[in-house]
């Protein structure tokens, strides 16, 4: 990442090998690929990825779900195992859904 700007999706940003797109894959299309997108979905797609990774959280047994466009998934990983909050969901998506259900 080059300057730190980064965008965080609560979903997929790529669903398989194919190159089909989630939410956040279109945002990094609509914004002309000029910031990484990062997607961490709480659900398992079932069609294969090879850039999707799992990601272990506090003592959870349930595996959040990265995809990322714009940066390498494998650097991101270990950034978003590390995100604040003790519990599998990281605080700051917690709040963000908290605030999208307003």
């Amino acid at each position: 990442m080059k300057n730190g700007d980064v965008i965080i999706v609560d979903g997929y940003v790529t669903l398989d090998n194919n190159g089909k797109l989630g939410l956040g894959g279109y945002l990094y299309d609509a914004l002309d690929q000029k910031y990484p997108i990062i997607g961490i979905a709480k659900n398992e797609f079932t069609t294969p990825d090879s850039q999707r990774r799992n990601v272990y959280r506090g003592e959870s047994k349930t595996p959040l779900f990265l995809t990322a466009k714009g940066v390498d998934v494998d650097e991101v990983q270990p950034k978003v195992e590390q995100m604040h909050g003790p519990f599998r969901i990281p605080t700051l998506l917690k709040k963000l859904d908290q605030l999208s259900r307003l």
